[in-house]
């Protein structure tokens, strides 16, 4: 479980605006974390690949008020497989690594890519696309200090192309590039485990020596498969999805994890369980901690 600096909790905004983000990024300072990833693509702030100056100013004024190291979430829509939209995806997390800088963060997260069930011909050239665009903006943040972590994603769609998180691990190899670096999402990898027949466990392992980054938040490794829940609470219920719950919640067995994997230097412990659970975030911060071999903040200076 080594090499693991901080853990903490993503912040989004709940309508577009920074305001909504500057209360959860509030409420996060209350409960103690000393790490935040901003879901900044949720925000109001970027039109056509480029930043929206005034809005970065107040984006500025609000993560400046408390002592967080952050981390950015690139657009969750991020796919650099797709040579239709590829440009622009490029543009917007170059402005987005530059919005890094800005903020002090040293981690942008981009979600590897997929191609739809009719994009045939597309196929053949898609894990190179993604490479050369993942190249391209490696040599951007470069001179940022930025990192580019690439995070494993499930099938959402049948007969969607999508990597496994092995095949992600071997991208990251391939790219070759000290500002690149792989992002295990655990929930992510066990339901794409289920879905595919894989064993879970070997998929993260092989993810782990080139890992700089990580998305913790509980699950059953259900695929959400065509049930659509009337209320978000009902997938909850029957274990479906990628469902975002607080450690202890799911099934995912994080002491094997932390105990027999190891990853790069200087990695954050992300958790990905929002607003919704305010009341267990404690708890899960807590748990954490402990798997990562962090103090709490206070206690560490004591």
């Amino acid at each position: 479980m080594g090499n693991i600096i901080g853990t903490g909790f993503n912040v989004s905004s709940a309508d577009g605006e920074i305001e909504s983000m500057h209360e959860d990024l509030r409420a996060l300072a209350e409960i103690g974390v000393d790490t935040v990833e901003l879901g900044i693509t949720g925000v109001d702030i970027m039109a056509g690949g480029r930043i929206i100056p005034e809005r970065m100013q107040r984006l500025l004024s609000s993560t400046s008020q408390f002592d967080f190291r952050y981390t950015v979430h690139g657009l969750v829509s991020s796919n650099f497989m797709d040579p239709v939209t590829q440009r622009y995806q490029l543009d917007a997390a170059k402005a987005l690594v530059e919005l890094c800088d800005r903020v002090g963060a040293r981690v942008l997260v981009q979600h590897g890519g997929n191609l739809r069930a009719d994009q045939i011909d597309e196929r053949a050239g898609a894990d190179a696309r993604e490479r050369e665009a993942l190249t391209e903006l490696a040599e951007f943040a470069r001179p940022y200090g930025v990192h580019i972590a690439l995070e494993n994603i499930f099938t959402t769609e049948p007969g969607q192309y999508r990597q496994t998180p092995a095949q992600v691990a071997e991208t990251v190899k391939a790219v070759n590039h000290p500002n690149v670096v792989a992002l295990i999402d655990f929930s992510h990898a066990y339901i794409e485990s289920t879905y595919r027949g894989l064993d879970f466990f070997a998929e993260i392992a092989a993810m782990a020596p080139v890992t700089g980054h990580l998305h913790v938040h509980d699950s059953f490794g259900r695929p959400q498969g065509f049930f659509r829940g009337y209320h978000v609470q009902e997938n909850t219920a029957l274990g479906i999805g990628d469902l975002h719950m607080p450690l202890g919640w799911g099934d995912i067995d994080w002491e094997r994890i932390f105990s027999e994997l190891t990853f790069l230097p200087d990695t954050v412990l992300m958790m990905e369980i929002g607003r919704r659970y305010r009341a267990e975030q404690p708890a899960s911060l807590e748990r954490a901690r402990a798997l990562a071999g962090l103090q709490p903040m206070m206690q560490a200076a004591q």
